[in-house]
């Protein structure tokens, strides 16, 4: 008998040889209905793995991430061994599981084209009903080589040859197909239901441009049909939301030729962007920020004292000036050291806050620009706070706290990651292990539940991200704190202490929207485009009936002016009918309908977006108020997911 210990802390004794089928069947019925794998001290699984001595087991299942990334990955073995039978010659690449789906690569003479996939997935849905099993054998790699030679699968040799001497090599047949593969997979192809193919593309072998040029098939499948469906809706709506269509059509930025990466912003992208930056503002004075401005460019000896030379350089554009080098600013916080040190601090002066919505210019390859997602220059609203040791953990307490008000105003769930040490970082590993400790114990005590990103912290410090996830169950890193003993050290940042003595402060960089340019682009998405009421550009449009009613549209229009409210007037010789659906279509927030009884009532038909055809009629009085405690309130539109 051995002992395995479950998910759960439990221990269960079974017999040796048990396999993790039958362990999922002695726990329940439903257990092993629904297991597709297991992990045995943390390692992936097949079902008909045998348990051989005490280990630590959980049992995989289709609801969880884990789960279908087996079911996936089994489904490009499926997909393949559908090519094969309909397109026989063809060989095989490599198919693993991706997020959301997975692909396999073919090299055929057939080149495969969009009625291709349709009869593609119609075999795979006909094999997954042959309930074949998913058969793993364990080979020698002479056996392996054999195997595959003389089937002529050239890559499947390759990718043999490149293993370690030492390496388990192993082969899945499911039915008439076999693969090279290291596991797991699902018991059968029966399990396998809800699929759908996606794509073409290609792709060199092994991501060499050296190498052949393969053909990529994409594919997607989940544990159930209704997941599929949401899955093609959500991808869908994407399109429809995409920031870049919707960028063009609400007329707030444009991207160009003339400056790849480097963003236009329009009239109505600005008065959306200043509605940020004036609630950032607003939000950092009521927390004690002081506001600064660094310059774009600053010397070379700079950026080497700061670590970026080292560390940050191919991202990094340059200039000379007066024959010395010069580098644009990707980060700002180096001007921030410099700020720090005019003058010296004492230990009442701390925590110094200090915020700059800073324009930092990144080096992105041409491939990889997307939008206002992936720029070559953006404005990040930087902050750093200056403190004393002692302060840690209460100055970290007030960013999360301030990173909490922002997205609870824009409507955003996140989750929290704390990424650790990178291999390239700088300091001593005792600063880095406070640092980490101090991240942690803060978002313990805020109550916080968060993943570890083993070394994926900032090579001066340990960090915090903020995950926001958006109405289509997309997630986008925004926010950011950085707690960081290695700048003060190397800007010789120093505060006389209580004992009249020097000493070095803690430093905490944070930004909350991350990039002013990123953050728009999601909340367009978010929004599809039908912005809240404080932030549209456009926040009322007026139209009268007629030309005898368009007195009375100006007037009502000087009045809102007045009170700050953004309003136009549709002035044109069109139906009202049309200037409404127009207003609609433009996501503008209220529209004013005014004739005659308007007129004379001093009252306005009031239509909000996304709320049907009916006009409610008010006193102007009436809207007024309506209008200010919607902006004053920052509310969120009710057709937010229109």
């Amino acid at each position: 008998m051995i002992q395995v210990t479950l998910k759960d802390g439990s221990i269960r004794e079974v017999e040796q040889g048990t396999t993790i089928a039958e362990l999922a069947a002695a726990i329940s019925r439903g257990l092993a209905k629904a297991a597709v794998a297991g992990k045995v001290n943390d390692k992936l699984k097949d079902l008909s793995y045998p348990l051989m001595e005490n280990a630590a087991v959980e049992i995989i299942t289709l609801d969880s991430e884990e789960g279908l990334e087996v079911l996936r990955h089994s489904t490009s073995h499926l997909m393949a061994q559908a090519v094969e039978n309909l397109f026989p010659g063809t060989k095989l690449g490599i198919g693993p599981a991706i997020a959301k789906g997975f692909y396999y690569d073919f090299d055929s003479e057939h080149v495969f084209t969009p009625e291709d996939l349709e009869k593609i997935e119609k075999e795979m849905k006909r094999l997954a009903k042959e309930n074949y099993t998913y058969q793993r054998k364990e080979v020698s790699r002479t056996e392996a080589l054999d195997y595959f030679k003389k089937l002529g699968e050239n890559y499947k040799v390759e990718l043999i040859e490149g293993l370690p001497e030492d390496a388990t090599i192993s082969m899945y047949t499911q039915g008439n197909f076999t693969d090279l593969c290291a596991g797991p997979h699902i018991p059968s192809t029966s399990i396998i239901k809800a699929i759908k193919l996606m794509s073409l593309a290609g792709a060199y072998w092994r991501g060499n441009e050296k190498n052949k040029m393969l053909q990529r098939i994409y594919g997607t499948v989940f544990a159930k049909a209704a997941d599929l469906e949401d899955y093609l809706f959500k991808l869908e709506e994407a399109k429809r939301r995409d920031h870049r269509k919707l960028g063009l059509e609400l007329d707030l930025f444009s991207l160009h030729d003339e400056g790849p990466g480097f963003p236009f912003f329009h009239p109505k992208g600005m008065v959306l962007r200043n509605a940020l930056e004036d609630f950032w503002r607003q939000e950092h004075r009521k927390r004690g920020y002081q506001e600064i401005k660094t310059p774009i460019i600053l010397n070379r000896s700079l950026w080497e004292q700061s670590g970026h030379w080292d560390h940050y350089k191919e991202n990094m554009y340059f200039t000379k000036i007066d024959d010395q080098d010069f580098a644009v600013k990707p980060m700002n916080c180096p001007g921030g050291m410099i700020m720090y040190r005019t003058k010296l601090r004492s230990y009442r002066d701390l925590p110094l806050r200090v915020g700059e919505l800073g324009l930092v210019h990144r080096h992105e390859l041409s491939g990889a620009l997307h939008g206002l997602l992936r720029v070559r220059n953006f404005t990040q609203d930087d902050a750093h706070i200056f403190m004393l040791p002692s302060q840690i953990k209460e100055e970290l307490l007030g960013v999360i706290e301030l990173v909490d008000t922002f997205y609870k105003v824009f409507g955003f769930e996140y989750h929290v990651e704390l990424s650790t040490r990178p291999e390239d970082s700088m300091g001593s590993d005792e600063d880095w292990e406070a640092a980490t400790r101090a991240l942690q114990e803060a978002l313990e005590e805020r109550g916080l539940d968060y993943k570890i990103n083993e070394g994926d912290g900032a090579f001066y410090g340990p960090k915090i991200d903020f995950h926001v996830k958006d109405c289509l169950d997309r997630t986008w890193q925004c926010g950011t704190i950085q707690l960081d003993f290695q700048m003060p050290e190397k800007f010789d940042l120093t505060y006389v202490g209580e004992d009249g003595q020097k000493h070095r402060p803690v430093m905490i960089h944070r930004v909350i929207y991350g990039s002013i340019e990123r953050f728009i682009a999601l909340l367009t998405e978010h929004y599809a485009g039908a912005f809240p009421t404080w932030l549209a550009p456009v926040q009322v449009r007026i139209l009268p009936i007629s030309e005898r009613h368009q007195g009375y549209a100006k007037a009502l229009a000087a009045r809102f002016n007045e009170l700050d409210i953004r309003v136009e007037t549709d002035e044109r010789k069109e139906k009202v009918g049309y200037k409404i659906r127009e207003a609609q279509t433009e996501k503008i927030p209220y529209t004013l309908v005014v004739g005659d009884q308007e007129a004379e009532s001093d009252t306005v038909a009031v239509r909000r977006y996304g709320q049907g055809d009916a006009g409610e009629k008010m006193t102007v009085d009436e809207f007024v108020t309506l209008i200010q405690d919607d902006i004053k309130n920052k509310k969120l539109l009710t057709a937010l997911a229109q």
